[in-house]
């Protein structure tokens, strides 16, 4: 058997139903892991060891009496730290909720556990999901298993680096602006915000109402498609939630991409931001890859990344702002100075910019359903080079912004990122597949057909 800290959750859960494999031992296994690398990585914020060893032992003796939960019985996950787990912090790595303890699971939480999977902990994020990476928080960041020099994308940060690193083969992460995507690229996992509605946002701390997704982050496009089964579906408690489609989204995974239509969207990295010539060769890498495999893969535009974010910022900071104002106004000093800066940027958006914004929205959303009149898939970039150094301030902030993610969440377009190779200095490169709403399970195929071409999912050299 594969080394069990880089067993997949589908791999897991297979063999402990066959009572190949211990619950307990795999619990135990990756609490040694986390507790040997994780001071190098800071993934968590709190790791709840005593509580899943519990619940692993619990996952064993059902497992004794002929009971298996779910489809995740016994497999262990990990929790952005700004979604709800019952009597656990929600701090969203921020002084100002450090003693928020949660009275309820977050409804994602509620299914995971329904399905037998395993909570280890929360995980660090950038402050509210916006500030970061920051060294002024009660937690340090998460850094990147490839090189813990180097940030590991955000703000799902501990989710990706504590996936690639081999402690969970599942975590939670959000993206309002690429928060799942980020991290997927940088740490080169494999990570999908789904379409708008698809998972329920309800018990978890709000950015952007408009903007706001729940996504899973696995190592495989095989386990993505396996959580997103769990998480996925309506929650008439949540005014965002929106009915999906019946089925599971892995029944297409094995089908190939022959009859597919993909539309290569090279402005983005070409004239819009151009990209890293390692991030712009790896894609047509990509491309090539797919249409050696029957995949029909012609050019598509669409309006500029500058244009989408510009809505993206509007919509965001104001709606932030109306989540903030009341503790921006009384304890500023309590947030980080990235998130500060970055959170009263929405005192100063008029009502007038935000309507128009929205208005240009629609149009926007219009320009991308044009454009899958004619294609099945888009193949674009998501990061335009691949992570900075983390202590370096400047660099960070230059080439966070140099991305192809913020669109999708403009859209509601579900919206896959994940490893399209390696640079020279051995940090992850990215590419992004995007579908038709309610489509995921197509862009789920097409993830697949170029993880399978590539080799598989790739370990970063941290043991």
């Amino acid at each position: 058997m594969t080394e069990l800290h880089w067993l997949g959750a589908g791999e897991a859960a297979r063999a402990i139903a066959a009572r190949q494999l211990s619950p307990v031992e795999l619990m135990q296994a990756l609490l040694e892991r986390i507790g040997r690398i994780d001071p190098r990585l800071n993934a968590f914020i709190r790791l709840d060891a005593d509580a899943a060893l519990d619940a692993a032992r619990a996952a064993e003796a059902e497992l004794a009496a002929g009971r298996i939960r779910g489809p995740l019985h016994g497999v262990p996950v990990g929790i952005k730290d700004i979604i709800d787990v019952a009597g656990l912090p929600t701090t969203c790595h921020s002084k100002i909720l450090v003693e928020n303890v949660a009275r309820a699971d977050a409804e994602v939480v509620s299914r995971l556990r329904g399905a037998g999977a395993i909570v280890l902990g929360k995980l660090s994020t950038h402050e509210f999901a916006i500030g970061g990476p920051s060294f002024d928080l009660p937690f340090p960041p998460a850094r990147n298993p490839w090189n813990r020099d180097h940030h590991p994308g955000g703000s799902s940060s501990g989710s990706g680096a504590g996936v690639a690193a081999g402690f969970f083969p599942l975590a939670l992460g959000t993206d309002t602006g690429g928060s799942v995507r980020n991290p997927a690229s940088a740490c080169g996992i494999v990570g999908l915000k789904p379409t708008y509605g698809l998972v329920s946002r309800r018990g978890v701390f709000p950015l952007s109402y408009t903007l706001d997704h729940v996504g899973p982050m696995t190592r495989t496009v095989a386990d993505n498609a396996l959580l997103l089964n769990v998480i996925a579906g309506h929650d008439a408690a949540d005014p965002g939630s929106a009915p999906g489609p019946a089925g599971s989204f892995d029944h297409l995974l094995d089908l190939g991409i022959g009859d597919l239509r993909i539309g290569f969207v090279r402005q983005f990295h070409e004239t819009d931001l151009v990209a890293d010539p390692e991030v712009a060769a790896a894609l047509e890498q990509v491309a090539r890859t797919l249409a050696e495999q029957g995949a029909r893969v012609r050019p598509v535009a669409l309006p500029s990344l500058t244009e989408f974010a510009a809505v993206n910022r509007i919509i965001l900071t104001s709606e932030a702002w109306s989540v903030h104002a009341p503790w921006l106004r009384e304890r500023p000093g309590d947030y980080g100075q990235l998130s500060r800066r970055r959170l009263m940027a929405g005192a100063f958006v008029s009502a007038g910019d935000y309507v128009g914004a929205q208005r240009r929205r629609k149009e926007m959303i219009a320009a991308v359903q044009d454009a899958f009149r004619d294609v099945d898939i888009l193949l674009c970039a998501s990061s335009m080079e691949p992570a900075s150094a983390i202590e370096d301030a400047d660099a960070t902030a230059r080439t966070y912004p140099r991305q192809a993610r913020t669109l999708f969440n403009v859209t509601g377009h579900p919206a896959l990122a994940m490893m399209s190779g390696l640079s020279r200095n051995g940090l992850p490169l990215s590419v992004q597949f995007v579908g038709r709403y309610f489509e995921d399970a197509t862009v789920l195929r097409a993830a697949t057909a170029w993880e399978r071409a590539s080799g598989g999912p790739k370990h970063p050299p941290i043991d």
